[in-house]
Formats: C-alpha cells, structure tokens, sequence
C-alpha cells in the first residue's frame, strides 16, 4: 500500500482541529500515513497543541490563507499519495482505503474525492444524520469499496483532494493568484485534466463537513473574494469554471 501524506491548513477552531485529527486516528489505522498540520498564524494555542501530539507541524507566523497553507505542506510531504483537506471535516471509516483504491485502480487517474454532507457540485449526497455517532454508523455501511460506482468527473472540490505525487510533480503546486482561497482547487484540477490526468468522484468513501465557517463570519467580504477569484480563473483559462460543475 502506498504511503500517503494529509496535509491540514488551519487557523484558530483548534476543536474542529482535535476532532478531525481525532477521526484520521481512530479510521486511518488501514493506511501508513504521516499527518501534516500548516497552522496560519493560530492564537488559540494550535501550535503548542499540535507539538504536545506529536504531529509534523508547519507553524506559519500570520494568516497566508489555504492556498499558500497547502503549498507549504506540500513541499514537506513525504508521501505518494497527497490528502489536502479541510480542518472542519471528520473522516470515516475505510475512507482513505477507498480513495487510494480509486486513485491507483487505472494509470491515468490521478485525483479522487469522496462524497460529502456540504459540497458544492456532484460529490453533494444526503445521508440525514443528527449527530457524529449515527454520521459514523451510515458511514460504516456507505464505505464499502464499490468501483462500479466511482464516477468520472472534471472537478473535485478542495476540501478533500487525494491525488498522486507524480502529478504534482508533474504539474505543480497550487496556483498562488488564488490566495487566500477559492478556485484554487477548480484550477488545479483543470491543470490536471490538460495532462492527461482522470478524476473520480468516490461515492464509496463519505465524510463529513462542517462547512463554511470563515464564510459566516464575513459573508460579504468573502463574497468579494468569490468574485474576483472567478474572474481571475476566467482571465487565466478563458472558460467559465462553472462550466465544470
């Protein structure tokens, strides 16, 4: 089994951080990863909780955003697989098992996402849960590995992205005029697709997202920043990102 490298931009929520390192502990025991934690700048002791736990921490001196968080992990990782996902997510169980079966089933795949709870495009599901422990029991069942039902698709959404280093490596890093957030990830899966790369979405590995927090905080500014991301993808390939969807 391949090695995989997940990689966590956070700042402040250190509770959204414990529970999501809490849940890659308790169901990524089927997989040899190292977990990666690129903290922006936290006042909320993230980092000192980070060293008391022992994990690979990048400690960023102010806020870069997510793009240029992940960048940052990237560079470090040590994996053949690379997991860039969001702080306000809890994995399941088999998740990342599922996915790498996906992402190494054919050569030409080269990134797979799992479904979710809160995502914008295909990889939105409904599995009504009211709480972690029934969300953990629906997934218990949801994740079994089922390739007849993997979908090719031209977009992933960022906040859980699972791709081979070969392809980073073959196209890059995140591109940086997206800091501090959106798009980013539409651009590096249309990068990945010009080379020849597949994508599949991977209703056989659900988690959970909570979703937006940053976005409640500040909607009008974030709104903005929606905005002149769109356009910045628009200038950059020429397409509407939409039309991906």
């Amino acid at each position: 089994m391949t090695r995989a490298s997940v990689i966590i931009p956070t700042y402040n929520r250190l509770d959204l951080l414990q529970a999501c390192i809490a849940s890659i502990r308790r169901h990524t025991k089927d997989v040899d990863c190292e977990v990666i934690v690129v903290d922006n700048g936290s006042a909320d002791g993230t980092a000192d909780w980070c060293r008391r736990e022992r994990l690979t921490l990048v400690s960023l001196p102010r806020n870069e955003g997510f793009t240029k968080a992940c960048n940052k992990g990237m560079r470090i990782a040590a994996g053949d697989s690379i997991v860039l996902l969001n702080n306000d997510t809890i994995v399941s169980r088999r998740w990342l098992s599922n996915l790498l079966r996906a992402l190494y089933s054919e050569p030409v795949i080269g990134m797979v996402g799992p479904v979710c709870n809160y995502v914008s495009g295909k990889q939105q599901v409904h599995y009504p849960y009211a709480d972690m422990d029934e969300f953990e029991r629906i997934a218990a069942h949801v994740n079994v590995s089922a390739p007849e039902k993997w979908k090719r698709v031209e977009r992933i959404v960022g906040l859980c992205l699972v791709f081979r280093r070969e392809l980073m490596e073959t196209i890059g890093l995140l591109d940086e005029r997206f800091s501090p957030g959106h798009y980013e990830d539409d651009d590096y899966c249309l990068r990945a697709r010009l080379h020849g790369y597949g994508l599949l979405i991977c209703p056989d590995a659900l988690i959970h997202h909570e979703g937006s927090a940053t976005f409640r905080s500040d909607p009008e500014a974030q709104q903005k920043l929606v905005e002149r991301n769109y356009q910045l993808f628009v200038d950059k390939w020429h397409v509407d990102p939409h039309a991906f969807l």
